[in-house]
């Protein structure tokens, strides 16, 4: 499987006390977790401001990933134009799942599947795996 992680995903899941981070070390033991430059990049901006005492867990869910390129997204679908090159990279990178927890902007895409990528939440990508 591979699933591409989301920045707020990425974010979240550097907490060391969370259940999501010790998800996301689970996952990786047998599974692709994928992300791109730009989803990193906002991510650990993100927790340089708002949480730096996570930033080595960050570093440690960093280093299980596969890094891939931006990709346009092709596709017409109801995305602000910040959320296009996450799906773009996702269906780019050829995942299976995006992972996100960004409800406000992906949750109308729950359980949909948009170019062979699936978007979920973290409990249903749980129940799947």
């Amino acid at each position: 499987m591979r699933a591409f992680l989301d920045a707020n995903i990425l974010f979240s899941g550097s907490n060391p006390q969370s259940e999501l981070f010790w998800f996301l070390c689970y996952l990786r033991q047998s599974h692709s977790l994928v992300c791109s430059g730009f989803v990193l990049a906002e991510a650990e901006r993100n927790l340089v401001l708002k949480r730096p005492a996570w930033v080595d867990s960050f570093h440690e869910v960093k280093s299980g990933l596969e890094i891939v390129p931006e990709s346009p997204l092709l596709v017409e679908v109801d995305l602000r134009d910040k959320d296009r090159p996450v799906l773009g990279a996702a269906i780019g990178g050829r995942c299976q799942f995006l992972l996100t927890g960004d409800k406000r902007d992906f949750g109308h895409l729950y359980g949909q599947s948009i170019e062979g990528v699936m978007v979920v939440d973290v409990v249903t990508l749980a129940e799947l795996v």
